[in-house]
């Protein structure tokens, strides 16, 4: 992993989800070191929307995908908003 991936989060954990953060959710990686095995992930929503969350995510907890589409953020946040 490095500064500027795209990645997927393959896990739904409290510790995430408590920002927001579920699941599926696609993010950037923010800084260009991991610190104690985890990323700063940066994860948008579509267009010029507030972010969603800036958060650490742990290397074993993502993926690293191809393209991010901050559409599929926002789906996915709907399905958790009451």
């Amino acid at each position: 992993m490095k500064y500027l991936d795209c990645v997927e989060v393959i896990v739904e954990k409290e510790k995430y989800t408590n920002h927001g953060i579920h699941k599926g959710m696609q993010g950037i990686v923010w800084l260009e070191e991991s610190i104690n095995g985890t990323w700063d992930v940066f994860f948008p929503q579509y267009g010029d929307k507030e972010e969603i969350a800036e958060i650490p995510i742990k290397e074993e907890d993502m993926k690293v995908i191809p393209k991010m589409d901050a559409r599929l953020n926002e789906r996915i946040k709907k399905q958790f908003e009451k």
